[in-house]
Order: C-alpha cells, then sequence, then structure tokens
C-alpha cells in the first residue's frame, strides 16, 4: 500500500531523474541535469517556493508532484498549484496519482487559508487530462498564457 509524505532531501536525485523522465516523455524534451539539480534544490532550500510530496511503496519513492503557491486575493488565501507530476511507469493506472491528489486535497480542506488546487497540462496529453478530469477538476475558467525565456 502506498504512503504519501513530504519528499525528503535525500531524495533528491530521484525527483532529478523523474523529471528529467517526465519532462522527455510528455514533451519530448531534454532538461538540463545540473539546472534541474539547482533548481530542485531551490525548493528544499526555501519553502516559500514550493514542496515536493512523494508517494512511497516499501520506501521506495514511486511518484512525486510539486506544490507552488500563489496568493490570490479575490479569495485572501492561497491556491496551491500542482506541477512536476510524475508516476513510474510500473505504478501507472494503479490510483496512485488519485490517491496522492487526494491527500493533497485533503490538506486543503483542512486548512482555511488554503482556498484550491490549480494545475496546467500539455495540451496534448490527453491522458493525463482525462485523469484530471476523473477526479472533478475543470479546464472551463482560465486559458494559460505564457513567455518563457
Amino acid at each position: 500500500m502506498s504512503q504519501f509524505r513530504k519528499a525528503k532531501f535525500k531524495e533528491l536525485e530521484t525527483i532529478v531523474d523523474f523529471q528529467i523522465l517526465m519532462a522527455s516523455e510528455t514533451e519530448d524534451m531534454k532538461l538540463d541535469k545540473e539546472t534541474l539539480i539547482s533548481g530542485v534544490e531551490a525548493v528544499f532550500e526555501d519553502p516559500g517556493k514550493g514542496t515536493y510530496y512523494v508517494a512511497t511503496e516499501e520506501e521506495v519513492v514511486i511518484a512525486c508532484l510539486l506544490i507552488t503557491p500563489e496568493w490570490s486575493e479575490w479569495r485572501n488565501g492561497t491556491v496551491w498549484w500542482i506541477q512536476s507530476v510524475y508516476v513510474v511507469k510500473e505504478h501507472r493506472g494503479k490510483g496512485i496519482f488519485k490517491a496522492l491528489y487526494n491527500y493533497i486535497k485533503a490538506m486543503v480542506e483542512g486548512d482555511e487559508t488554503l482556498k484550491g488546487i490549480r494545475l496546467y497540462v500539455e495540451k496534448e496529453n490527453t491522458k493525463a487530462q482525462a485523469v484530471y478530469e476523473k477526479l472533478g477538476m475543470t479546464a472551463e475558467h482560465y486559458k494559460l498564457y505564457e513567455w518563457l525565456k
């Protein structure tokens, strides 16, 4: 049975490896490992940037995601963004992400200062979109635009 918790710094390399795999699988993108290591370290060093959560089985990390906070003056509270989702291939289709999402959702529901959960998904990643919709998330409010250097 899976367990869910905040990630530990000693799991940094696993998180980095998961992100490299996720970028390759979903966007056919090759991430720079040194930049990624620095980015993941920055999250562990500054909790204001976010928090990694993991799913484990028998102490082995099998999934992770990153929560980043966004202040909403409209709601006078914080919305949690789910980012960097990865589930090890052998564990996909077993409800691991659903359980990890529900773990996060329960924290949001139990804290009056937390107002909701958001995430973004690559346009062609229809499998992930179907999973998110089954969890009760909707894609009807906003369209994401970005400019990235």
